[in-house]
């Protein structure tokens, strides 16, 4: 059975417990690691420096308060064999996306998924950067 390993279990634990909830429910059906959840001011910066976001500090839902809880988390599919995340495998990262958001609606969590910011469902219309692995509450 797949389980978080003790590094995704640290980011996890910065995350919004609604969060922390759906990821728990997809782990055992879909293996995935926890890339990020809360940034600082530093790594925040990085992140829009090297284009991984498009927020400045404290704009991003990965900033949110209260402080020490973010309201978004970065997810990626693992692979057991190296390359274990697989940045170019897309369909991967959507299968994914259709388990979190699927578990999410059972649990009566509402998240926006990186892939269809504008929650339309049409993933081409890329009005807006693509962040495949990108997932935050809707508050």
């Amino acid at each position: 059975m797949n389980a978080y390993g003790p590094t995704s279990l640290a980011r996890l634990e910065t995350c919004h417990p609604e969060i922390v909830e759906v990821c728990f429910e997809v782990i055992p059906v879909f293996d995935h690691t926890i890339l990020c959840g809360i940034r600082d001011e530093a790594a925040q910066d990085e992140a829009y420096r090297t284009g991984h976001s498009n927020a400045r500090w404290p704009q991003s839902r990965h900033n949110a308060t209260p402080p020490g809880l973010s309201d978004a988390v970065d997810i990626a599919p693992w692979h057991l064999a190296p390359p274990h995340i697989r940045w170019d495998a897309e369909r991967e990262f959507i299968l994914l996306a259709g388990h979190i958001l699927q578990a999410a609606a059972a649990l009566g969590v509402r998240l926006r998924w990186g892939g269809d910011w504008d929650q339309d469902r049409d993933l081409y219309d890329r009005n807006i950067p693509f962040d495949l692995g990108h997932y935050e509450r809707v508050c």
